[in-house]
This record gives structure tokens, sequence and C-alpha cells, in this order.
């Protein structure tokens, strides 16, 4: 889906540029030039933004989490 039509930049990219380690809205303006123009995508932006990284949070967390649980078992 596109959430920046000015730009044509899709959700998929967005969060492919998060995950690549943007982590505000200025890298993703930087990057991809979301919000340059008539900035109706700043709020949609946003949001995948910030659930994007909440999921890499929660995913890093378990991942540790299972490193230790690993460690303590070997």
């Amino acid at each position: 889906m596109y959430v920046c039509v000015c730009k044509g930049v899709t959700e998929k990219a967005l969060r492919d540029a998060i995950h690549e380690g943007a982590d505000r809205m200025r890298d993703l303006k930087t990057r991809l030039g979301v919000s340059e123009q008539c900035g109706i995508c700043a709020c949609y932006a946003k949001q995948i933004l910030d659930q994007t990284l909440a999921q890499k949070s929660e995913a890093q967390g378990y991942h540790e989490q299972a490193t230790c649980l690993c460690e303590t078992a070997a």
C-alpha cells in the first residue's frame, strides 16, 4: 500500500528503512522523502514507525531472553 503518493513510498519501503536503522521521522524523510511535500502521509508514516520499532524491540527482547535461557541451560 502506498503511504506517500507524492514520493511513491510504500508501507514496505518504510518498514524496510526502519529495519535498516531509521528510527525517527527525520530519517524516513531523508531516506525516502516521506512528508516532504504535502505532508498528508506524516501521521500514517509515524504510526508505521512506532509500530515497527515496537515490534523490533519485542523481537529483540525475546531473542535476548532466549539467548539467556540457552546459555544457562548449557
